[in-house]
């Protein structure tokens, strides 16, 4: 074999633990922030922990300024419904503020708000990120208030294209947030739908990281260990949302499946992007119900991977003893058992197929994907 040349980048300033978020402030102004936008979602807008941050920021003399108009995936409306309120308030940087799509979409905001070029020339293809002028980028402050996407740790967004219906990852390296913030406590408020999705979603990151067939020592080793934290701390949280260890961890690895993705995602990835474009299905829930099935899609090419780490987990059984711990752990979380049961139609399946050859992540699946495989797959996923 020979010895790759590859690139590796890891993350940003973390401050880590309960009651992190009265930080908030001084954090921002240590990066320079004077007129910050909070950029959150609807949901979260009105709640008590929002509430809060802003009021840190107004007694900081920060102001109080806040956009929530961000639909649960992300669109080109969203974001220049955001950029009107940033250039109308003179902001000069973002707070992110909840889960992926609010983190996401503030992303997009920092970034697109002084630009020329169209969000869409930025995708994440190649040196596409050069494109942008790095020095009218705002700074990024990060605040998840939930463990799935670790978008606070990473460089990217995603974007859904509101014509299209088609999820494009958005990338610069400049969009890795200065200054993360994950206090635990702003996670316990989560409802049980959303603990589950997102916690399925950062093992997806860390399963499929794990899984690529590329070379990353170091996210191969994060990735082995997020899957421990997900599974033993996740059906915890699931089951007393006050557990702020079990959170804690959560949130741990959320952030290293985000760090371990560098290393590739895949198939799970590659399917539920196009479905959650055209469907408007919970990212991470979608993710958790193809999951199995595309474990047993890649068995050929990655059973003695899985088996490992089934031993490391302590699952006995090897490979199916790892397949039936996801599928346990999918039941206790309510998890529905397939796309029909989320609504998905047979009708669309050429359709989604073809979306899904065109998403990047199918690029890091252990199995190549073509076009009669991958709708064998989606078959399997009904």
């Amino acid at each position: 074999m020979k010895v790759p040349h590859v690139n590796w980048s890891y993350p940003t300033l973390i401050k880590f633990g309960p009651g992190r978020i009265k930080e908030l402030a001084d954090h921002c102004k240590a990066v320079g922030l004077k007129r910050p936008l909070l950029v959150t979602d609807k949901a979260l807008a009105s709640l008590p922990i929002t509430a809060a941050a802003l009021d840190i920021l107004e007694a900081a003399g920060l102001g109080r300024a806040v956009f929530s108009e961000v639909d649960p995936n992300p669109n080109e409306r969203n974001m220049a419904a955001g950029i009107a309120v940033y250039k109308a308030g003179n902001h000069d940087g973002v707070v992110c503020f909840g889960g992926g799509s609010a983190l996401d979409l503030g992303k997009m905001i920092a970034l697109m708000h002084a630009q020329t070029v169209s969000v869409w020339d930025l995708e994440d293809i190649g040196d596409w990120w050069t494109r942008a002028d790095a020095a009218k980028i705002a700074p990024i402050i990060a605040v998840p208030t939930t463990a799935g996407t670790g978008s606070e740790v990473g460089r990217a967004g995603v974007l859904t294209n509101s014509v299209t219906h088609k999820k494009k990852i958005i990338f610069h390296p400049k969009l890795l947030p200065s200054i993360t913030i994950c206090d635990p406590e702003l996670t316990v408020g989560m409802p049980k739908f959303i603990t589950a999705g997102t916690g399925m979603d950062a093992l997806a990151h860390c399963l499929e990281a794990y899984s690529s067939p590329f070379y990353h020592p170091m996210s191969q080793g994060i990735a082995l260990e997020g899957m421990r934290l997900v599974f033993e701390n996740l059906p915890k949280v699931y089951a007393n949302p006050t557990d702020l260890m079990a959170r804690a961890n959560m949130m741990s690895a959320a952030a290293m499946g985000a760090v371990a993705f560098q290393k590739g995602l895949g198939a799970i990835h590659s399917l539920s992007h196009p479905v959650g474009a055209v469907y408007g299905t919970h990212h991470g829930t979608t993710n958790a119900v193809v999951m199995p099935m595309v474990l047993e899609f890649n068995r050929s090419a990655i059973e003695d991977r899985i088996v490992k780490a089934a031993a490391y987990l302590g699952f006995d059984g090897g490979f199916a003893g790892f397949h039936d711990q996801i599928m346990e752990l999918r039941s206790k979380l309510a998890i529905p058992e397939n796309l029909s049961a989320m609504g998905v139609q047979f009708g669309d399946l050429d359709m989604l197929t073809d979306m899904a050859l065109e998403d990047p992540s199918c690029g890091g699946n252990p199995i190549e994907m073509t076009r009669e495989n991958t709708r064998a797959l989606f078959d399997a996923c009904m």
